[in-house]
């Protein structure tokens, strides 16, 4: 009894991903090298996969890490990726070369952010974010996302606040739709409420244009770069990104170099 009722979580699970990935029976199959029959016996629950098809199918699907392994429990089998605490062992190398790139962009800002905008780490420049937040915004662990938008965190200081907002909610709802998870869509329902529903004009181009955040030293323009571990082999590595932000303008750049002076000269 215990084996039918992993047979038919393995094929609930590959039906519901197809449906999010948009993918047939067939199609799948193609990508995973086996035969749509095979796959119509694995989702009906007929036939019990192997271990390899298991692995093969949820790389097909374009899973994260985190989801293969929960289709490989859902087979009956155990999860083949490690997920580590940050300070572990395992991803101690890891953490100090992340320590160094943070440090190596300053005078910039830049952060390494976990899931649903939690700060793992960032630098000395990240404190230009923090001016005049409400204490409860920055208690640790630090919602980065959260402080953006909320109005007692940066909202108030950025000038462009609901196509910067737009732009946030946007990328975190097409996350949602690749990987749905209930937890996500009631973030981004909470910080839906906290951006301006600005019309989007005639000259709007489909993509963010740079925050404009006004600071105690004036306006900063900042674009944005995300990076992701896309070989990574751990879930907790996998499922980081890190936010680096550079000056969109000359002005930008010596602000935040002004900034980062004073700061080591405690001036």
């Amino acid at each position: 009894m215990s084996s039918t009722i992993r047979e038919n979580g393995v094929g609930t699970e590959l039906r519901r991903w197809r449906g999010v990935r948009r993918v047939s029976q067939l199609e799948l199959a193609v990508l995973a090298g086996t035969t749509q029959r095979h796959l119509s016996f694995i989702e009906s629950g007929r036939s019990r996969p192997g271990r390899a098809i298991v692995v093969r199918l949820a790389e097909s699907l374009g899973l994260s890490l985190r989801e293969r392994n929960d289709l490989l429990t859902a087979a009956g089998y155990a999860p083949v990726f490690a997920e580590s605490g940050l300070d572990e062992t395992a991803l101690r190398p890891v953490r100090a070369a992340l320590d160094q790139i943070l440090h190596g962009h300053l005078p910039y800002p830049a952060l390494v952010i976990a899931p649903y905008g939690r700060v793992v780490a960032a630098n000395d420049a990240v404190e230009v974010f923090t001016e005049g937040a409400s204490p409860e915004l920055l208690e640790p662990p630090v919602n980065m996302l959260r402080l953006m938008l909320h109005p007692h965190g940066m909202a108030p200081r950025v000038r462009n606040l609901g196509e910067w907002g737009r732009h946030i909610i946007e990328n975190l709802r097409a996350r949602a739709r690749r990987s749905p998870d209930p937890r996500l869509d009631d973030f981004v329902s909470e910080l839906a409420g906290y951006v301006p529903q600005t019309p989007v004009g005639p000259e709007h181009l489909g993509f963010s244009v740079p925050m404009r955040l006004a600071s105690a030293d004036g306006e900063l323009r900042l674009i944005t770069t995300l990076t992701s571990f896309a070989t990574a082999t751990d879930v907790t590595l996998a499922e980081l990104h890190l936010e680096a932000f550079l000056p969109a303008d000359q002005s930008t750049a010596e602000v935040l170099r002004l900034r980062a002076e004073r700061h080591r000269t405690g001036g």
